[in-house]
């Protein structure tokens, strides 16, 4: 990406650390690391000469139809009729389904009951299917479905989270955390401020769109090539709506072209889909949706709506909070109890809340259901914290980085030694270990120049009266675990042949994160080969089963984790047969640079192998890996769901436009923490990429409908994501050095794919600084998200008009 820039002519300053880059942080080994240091993704070659294969690469099978889906053009309402003739008798068309065709389960409901394979009596969003048509291309399967002659009765339509939360409806029932007596501390704190803060939702925008194909196999078996972050999932819903054991079903992911959560749950439909036309038609069936459909009837990340009531003392120390995060889940529960219970979970965000209550509502609405999407509910739970801490710093005339500071829960207790009681118990009841936040914001500080910049800034704005601008920087404490307990396990299959290649699978997805690369990076670890010498295959339900999800920030620390294990079972067999055949001890028997070491002997690793395959040594073996400490009761709302907790701070730098409110984000400073790295490439990849999408979401990216419920933004002309003219003309980017994970994750390293997301409430709260020095720094400005140029320009004009209310 930078030499692309540079070649555009845009400059890009990325620092990255060099001492952190040169360094080897694998384990100590007696031979070279493999492991911990860069190693290019596995596939990018491929990227980049077309030649990974996706889903719609495949060549077609013979006698291959495409499938599309008939879908409701009204939010609510109740079908009285539907007439499908003109369908059937369409050109192309050879199979027409209903939810009367549905051989085994109608509702697909991934956790909770409510999801709706196909309507049969009453819809409930705009786009949600009612039928389904395989034809000979698809574009005539397209023309077919409008043809369907339908008559609804329309019911009133409930859009908003206030009309939902005015109703009473909700998807699931409310959950309320709660720490020490926060009535109590806010009716006798000093100050009080009650605020809020609408979070915007986002579309997921992944460059391949949602896609399967299904073909059918003997004894009514059916083989899914699918475009999902979840296959085991997928086997389960296509073999429940087909009636058949989960046996018969073979899910096949070798790569998607982006998931980012949208095809966690979000990707079964479509697999079921094709699975059924395909069994009715006795034909394979490839289901792809058209950009415009994907982004009417695929769930989005959530809308919020926060409200927070903060009780704090003159120097800005809160005492008491009472915040309730409110989730527009739409119409059916798909992932949003877990959701919402997150965006609670990271309602304090860095910060220490003695006295607390934090209540989550999960509003239903006649909208697509909502679904996972990277933080998967943290970033709005974050906006909320920060939403306070800017609301305070303004109160008591600080800058807001005073507040955060005074605030954080305390320091590492191991290294610093504090002894305040309590300063270290999350909301949820749960022991905030191993804190770096404090270290890395003062190292970020000094080494951004924080304190320098902030006057020059204020030097500006000071002779600039119509550009202002402004300097954040915000903190990042996300807890790293699935919370529901039992999606925290993975599995593993190894095999090595006879002349040494090694063939790797697990239960991990590949979505272009870099998975598949840091997995074989662990295993060339174990057994001291080069990573050419190890092949990873698509996640298959047929080589490791019953696989979670890739999500949750946790496919490296479960899916490494597992194959280590596979790894560690095959190398202490080919130990026992050294040991056996050489009259060796095992401590004379080790792994070095292709070569196994026995004795005073070296083998070359193929040759070894062979010799152990001669010795009808098993060379193949499973791996398994369950996340250990991990609990949390629901009915008390305490526990320690998170392993661990991912850190991050950044400094971000904008200018706005006081008159148009347009802006540009100048320079963003980021110091994340990721253990020990086990790829610092595809780390500093990872945070650069979640940094910017983040920003996206806060900025440009903003998702419109209509007062029917139609979505409006349906399309790259009305959908704006950040594009090269978005990117801060500066970005540094360092991995924090010597600091390994603490608990046992592999290699001691920490999860990568979500945390850095949250980096990007700095450039919310650089555009909120900008504001404020309109009112010499008194007034906080309300600026809700996505923080268009639009509602800045109307923040500029409320914060002005307060100012004149002072």
């Amino acid at each position: 990406m930078r030499d692309l820039l540079n070649k555009l002519g845009k400059p890009l300053e990325v620092k990255l650390d060099s001492a952190v880059l040169a360094q080897s942080q694998a384990p100590t080994t007696q031979g070279s690391p493999k492991a911990g240091r860069d190693a290019k993704h596995d596939s990018a070659h491929k990227h980049v000469a077309g030649a990974a294969q996706y889903i719609d690469d495949r060549f077609p099978h013979a006698g291959q139809l495409y499938g599309c889906v008939g879908k409701s053009p009204h939010a609510h309402a109740r079908v009285i009729s539907m007439n499908l003739d003109k369908v059937r008798a369409a050109p192309g068309v050879l199979c027409v389904i209903t939810a009367d065709d549905i051989p085994g389960h109608l509702d697909i409901g991934p956790v909770f009951p409510g999801d709706m394979l196909l309507v049969k009596d009453k819809v409930e969003f705009v786009g949600q299917p009612l039928f389904a048509v395989a034809a000979e291309s698809h574009a005539a399967a397209r023309r077919a479905v409008k043809l369907a002659e339908v008559e609804y009765e329309v019911l009133p339509a409930t859009l908003t989270i206030e009309d939902a939360l005015q109703q009473q409806l909700f998807v699931r029932p409310p959950h309320q955390m709660r720490l020490g007596e926060p009535e109590t501390a806010l009716a006798n704190a000093p100050n009080r401020l009650r605020g809020d803060i609408e979070v915007g939702g986002q579309e997921h925008f992944y460059l391949e769109g949602q896609i399967s194909l299904a073909i059918p196999e003997e004894d009514g078996g059916m083989h899914i090539f699918a475009s999902s972050q979840h296959p085991s999932e997928v086997q389960k819903l296509v073999a429940e709506v087909l009636d058949v054991p989960f046996n018969r079903i073979t899910v096949d992911v070798r790569r998607m072209g982006g998931g980012f959560g949208g095809k966690e749950t979000q990707a079964a439909p479509w697999a079921c889909l094709a699975a059924v036309l395909a069994r009715k038609s006795g034909r394979p069936v490839k289901f792809r949706l058209s950009r415009s459909d994907d982004m009417e009837m695929t769930g989005k990340r959530h809308h919020f709506h926060n409200h927070f009531d903060v009780g704090f003392d003159d120097e800005g120390r809160i005492l008491g909070a009472d915040i309730t995060v409110n989730g527009l889940c739409g119409y059916s529960p798909d992932l949003s109890d877990a959701i919402v219970d997150r965006a609670m979970f990271h309602s304090d965000n860095a910060y220490f809340l003695a006295n607390a209550n934090i209540t989550g509502n999960r509003c239903k609405t006649h909208t697509v259901s909502n679904t996972a999407f990277r933080g998967f509910g943290g970033p709005q739970g974050m906006m909320a914290a920060e939403a306070m801490i800017e609301a305070i710093a303004r109160r008591v005339g600080k800058d807001p980085v005073e507040i955060r500071l005074l605030n954080y829960y305390r320091e590492d207790h191991e290294r610093y030694d504090f002894k305040q009681s309590g300063y270290d118990v999350t909301p949820y009841h749960q022991k905030v270990e191993q804190n770096l936040i404090p270290l890395m914001t003062r190292k970020l500080m000094a080494d951004a120049d924080y304190h320098a910049r902030k006057a020059a800034i204020r030097a500006f704005n000071a002779s600039s009266p119509v550009l202002k601008k402004g300097l954040a920087l915000t903190p990042v404490k996300f807890g790293i675990s699935f919370t529901v307990q039992h999606l925290n396990q993975a599995g593993a299959l190894i095999h090595i042949y006879t002349d040494g290649s090694i063939h790797l699978n697990h239960g991990g997805t590949e979505m272009g994160q870099g998975l598949y690369t840091k997995v074989a990076q662990i295993v060339a670890q174990e057994f001291q080969v080069d990573v050419d010498n190890i092949v990873v295959s698509a996640a298959r339900t047929d080589k490791v089963p019953n696989t979670s999800p890739t999500a949750a920030s946790s496919g490296t620390d479960l899916n490494g984790k597992a194959a280590q294990n596979a790894a560690q079972t095959i190398k202490g067999r080919l130990i026992e047969f050294a040991c056996e055949q050489y009259q060796v001890t095992p401590e004379q028997v080790y792994f070095a640079d292709n070569n196994v070491h026995v004795g005073e002997k070296a083998f070359p690793f193929a040759e070894f192998i062979q010799q152990a395959y001669m010795g009808r040594v098993s060379l193949s073996a499973t791996g398994f890996y369950k996340t250990p400490k991990i609990h949390y009761d629901r009915d008390t709302a305490s526990g320690r769901p998170f392993f661990y907790f991912a850190n991050g701070v950044a400094a971000s730098e904008v200018v706005v436009d006081t008159l148009t409110g347009e802006y540009k984000v100048l320079r963003a400073d980021i110091l994340h923490d990721v253990g020990k790295s086990l790829n610092p490439a595809i780390d500093i990849g990872q945070i650069e990429g979640g940094f910017i999408q983040g920003m996206g979401w806060l900025t440009t990216e903003e998702v419109c409908w209509d007062a029917n419920g139609r979505l409006l933004s349906n399309s790259p002309a009305n959908y704006k994501i950040p594009t090269l003219g978005d990117l801060p003309e500066v970005l540094n980017v360092e991995l924090l050095p010597n600091e390994p994970n603490r608990e046992e994750t592999i290699y001691h390293s920490k999860a990568v794919g979500e945390p850095p997301f949250m980096l990007a409430i700095s450039v919310w709260c650089a555009l909120k600084d900008a504001i404020s020095s309109l009112t010499d720094y008194r007034i906080d400005p309300p600026l809700h998200t996505p923080s268009t140029p639009e509602k800045v320009l109307a923040a500029v004009e409320a914060t002005l008009s307060a100012a004149k209310g002072e």
